[in-house]
C-alpha cells in the first residue's frame, strides 16, 4: 500500500483503497447523515405486543416492542462476518521523532539511530483457509508492502501476529498466516464466473482502518471484466480483469471480501476510482470500485501457498503500444501497412531469450497471439502470463509490410531476466 495514490494507464485516477497512517495517526473530515433503508430482497420481522411509549405521569419512555428482521443481505453477511479481519502493517520509524522520546527508556534513548516499528498502514482481510493449527488470509499486496511486521485483528478484536507466506504484485494479492486456535470461520469463495450485471453485492472491511473494522455496504455487480492498470509503489505493473462494483469501499477496505448474496466470497476488493483526469477540473467520481475475481484469486493464492510466488514466463522483449506512436513513425520506421491500427512495438529483444530464439527482431509489430488479436501491452502481457513455463505460443506479426507467424517457446521466467522499463508505457517481457 505505502499511499493510496497509484499511476494509471488509462484516462481515470485509479487509487488504491488500503489506507495510510503517518506515525499511527491519521486525520480527516467526516460527515455522517441519516440513511432510510429499504431492502428489496427477502425480508421478515418478528415483534412482541406493544406498549404505550408515554407513561400515566406524561413521561416519555423507550417501547419495549422488540423486532427481529432477516432478510438476503444479514443471512449472508453473518456467514463470512467472522472471517474477516484488519491488517495492520508495521514499518520502521526513526526514533528522533518528537514524541518518541518520551515512551522509551534512558537505554534506547542513547542511540539517536535507533528505529522503532510504528503503523504505516492498515487494509483488511479475510480468512479462507484453516489447516491444523494454521489459518490463512488473503489480501491485497499493496496492503502489505514495506512491512516489517503484520498484525492481524479478527472480528472479535483480538489481535494476533501474522506471518507473511507469499505476494504477487501483478494481481495485487498477498496471502497471510496466522495461528488457528482463536479463528472460529472460514469465508467461501464463489464462482465469479457466474456473476450477472446487476445483481446484488456487499463489501465488507476496514474503512479508514480498525477503528470501522467489520463494516458492511452493499451495492451490485456494475461490470464485468474491467481492465484496471497501475503501477505500484515499487514501479512494479498491475494489472486486474476486475469485477466493477457500486457497493461503498473506501481507504482500508483493500484486501477485503466482495460476497454474493449467498455469503459466498466473489472477488478482493483492491481500487477505485476517485477522480476523472480526463480534464483539467478532475471530476469526482462516486460508486466505481474493483474487486480481483475469486476465481482469479484461487488460481494465485494456491500458487503462493506452495511456492511463496508466482512464476510466470517470459519473451525477452521490451515493447510499446503501436497506438502511441505518430503515423509518421510508423510510415518511416516500421514500414508497417496503413491498415494496421494496434498491436505492440518491439523495441528491443534480449540475447538468448524466447523471443530471440523464435526469430522476433526490432520494430516487428505483434498484432495477434495464438490466433487472438492483440490490441496493447496489457493483452500481450495478459496472454502471456496464462501461459507457464514450457508452453508454446503462436505470435502473429508484421514485418515492415509482411505477416509472419513464429511459434515461441517459453522456456524462460521473469526471475532471471534483468530487463528494466524507461517509462511505465515502455514495458518489458
Amino acid at each position: 500500500m505505502g499511499g493510496n495514490n497509484m499511476k494509471t494507464k488509462s484516462s481515470s485516477l485509479v487509487k488504491k483503497i488500503g489506507i495510510s497512517l503517518l506515525s499511527g495517526v491519521v486525520g480527516g473530515a467526516l460527515s455522517f447523515g441519516g440513511l432510510y433503508y429499504i431492502a428489496n430482497g427477502n425480508q421478515s420481522s418478528s415483534s412482541t405486543s406493544s406498549v404505550s411509549s408515554t407513561t400515566s405521569s406524561g413521561k416519555t419512555t423507550v417501547s419495549n416492542v422488540t423486532y427481529n428482521v432477516t432478510s438476503d443481505v444479514t443471512t449472508a453477511v453473518s456467514k463470512v462476518q467472522d472471517a474477516v479481519v484488519s491488517i495492520i502493517n508495521l514499518q520502521s520509524t526513526s526514533s528522533n521523532d518528537q514524541l518518541g522520546g518520551l515512551f522509551r527508556s534512558d537505554e534506547s534513548n542513547s542511540s539517536s539511530n535507533d528505529s522503532t516499528l510504528e503503523i504505516a498502514s492498515e487494509g483488511s482481510g479475510v480468512i479462507y483457509k484453516k489447516s491444523g493449527d494454521t489459518a490463512y488470509i488473503v489480501t491485497n499486496n499493496h496492503v502489505v508492502e514495506g512491512q516489517k511486521e503484520l498484525q492481524v485483528v479478527l472480528a472479535d478484536g483480538t489481535k494476533v501476529t501474522a506471518t507473511l507466506v507469499g505476494t504477487d504484485s501483478y494481481t495485487d494479492l498477498a496471502v497471510l498466516k496466522i495461528s488457528s486456535s482463536k479463528v472460529t470461520t472460514v469465508a467461501t469463495f464463489g464462482d465469479s464466473s457466474a456473476l450477472k450485471v446487476g445483481e446484488p453485492a456487499i463489501a465488507i472491511g476496514s474503512p479508514l482502518g480498525s477503528e470501522y473494522a467489520n463494516s458492511v455496504t452493499e451495492g451490485i455487480i456494475s461490470s464485468l471484466n474491467r481492465q484496471v492498470t497501475s503501477t505500484n509503489d515499487e514501479g512494479e505493473a498491475v494489472s486486474i480483469n476486475a469485477i466493477q462494483t457500486d457497493a461503498a469501499i473506501n481507504p482500508g477496505n483493500s484486501g477485503g471480501p466482495l460476497i454474493n448474496i449467498e455469503g459466498q466470497v466473489v472477488g478482493i476488493n483492491s481500487s477505485k476510482i476517485a477522480s476523472s483526469s480526463s480534464s483539467s477540473s478532475g471530476v469526482s467520481v462516486e460508486g466505481m470500485g474493483f474487486a480481483i475475481p475469486s476465481n482469479d484469486v484461487v488460481t494465485i493464492i494456491n500458487q503462493l501457498e506452495k511456492n511463496g510466488k508466482i512464476t510466470r514466463p517470459a519473451l525477452g522483449v521490451s515493447m510499446y503500444d503501436l497506438r502511441s506512436i505518430s503515423s509518421e513513425q510508423q510510415e518511416e520506421i516500421l514500414k508497417v501497412p496503413s491498415t494496421v491500427k494496434q498491436g505492440v512495438v518491439i523495441l528491443n529483444v534480449a540475447n538468448g531469450t524466447p523471443a530471440e530464439k523464435a526469430g522476433l527482431e526490432k520494430y516487428d509489430v505483434i498484432t495477434k497471439i495464438d490466433g487472438k488479436e492483440i490490441t496493447s501491452t496489457t493483452e500481450l502481457r495478459a496472454a502471456l502470463y496464462a501461459k507457464s513455463v514450457g508452453d508454446t505460443m503462436k505470435i502473429t506479426f508484421y514485418r515492415e509490410s509482411k505477416e509472419k507467424t513464429v511459434t515461441v517457446e517459453l522456456t524462460v521466467d521473469q526471475s532471471i531476466l534483468n530487463q528494466s522499463s524507461s517509462s511505465s508505457s515502455n514495458s518489458g517481457e
